[in-house]
């Protein structure tokens, strides 16, 4: 992406990434959550923050619905607009990262390219996509936000994995899997701590 004409940037006078995190004394990464709604994205996000916290690191949690209700509030449910939530978010998510902070996002983000996209705007080094695994059956079972129920009486559009198609990690992803189909809500929180530790923990 090309800078706009008169438009100066400030970046390299500003105070760098590693001195932020040398004052927090820890590393700044992004963990990026998706998966089906309800699947438990926002929960273990929330849940982990908390551990974290307990810890001593700084953190930011950067929500789905939260997001959408505000900065991306005039963004609907087609491909296009999933795509500019997502690139936005993504560049919102390297802001924190170049201050240091942990941040756990807990988007949908239903296709590769939209993941592909974070990857590239946040850094593939910097950015861990974790895949929240749940059937959509399951999901509908949980309808926590009452969503499933209303999206097969016809009152959703483009319902995720209804309308609108999701894609889980193939193969050869370096995603990471939280199976919540299969584990309880402490035993996934137990994972993604064992997990995120090493990679937050200054050297």
């Amino acid at each position: 992406m090309s800078t706009p004409e008169n438009i100066h940037t400030e970046f390299h006078r500003m105070l760098g990434r590693e001195a932020k995190e040398a004052q927090l004394k820890q590393r700044g990464h992004v963990f990026w959550f998706y998966g089906l709604s309800g699947s438990g994205k926002s929960t273990l996000a929330n849940a982990l923050e908390r551990k974290l916290a307990e810890q001593g690191v700084v953190t930011k949690i950067l929500d789905g619905d939260n997001i959408r209700s505000r900065l991306n509030r005039d963004l609907g449910f087609s491909d296009e607009d999933r795509l500019e939530n997502i690139r936005r978010i993504a560049e919102v998510a390297r802001l924190f990262l170049d201050a240091g902070i942990v941040v756990l996002t807990s988007f949908i983000t239903p296709k590769r390219e939209l993941r592909a996209l974070a990857g590239e705007i946040v850094g593939a080094g910097d950015i861990t996509p974790v895949y929240i695994e749940a059937s959509f059956e399951t999901c509908a079972e949980r309808d926590v936000k009452g969503l499933y129920a209303k999206a097969a009486a016809g009152g959703v559009q483009n319902f995720t994995g209804k309308d609108s198609s999701f894609e889980p990690p193939e193969g050869s992803d370096p995603d990471w899997t939280i199976p919540t189909d299969h584990q309880s809500e402490a035993a996934s929180l137990q994972q993604l701590l064992e997990q995120v530790l090493p990679i937050i923990q200054e050297a």
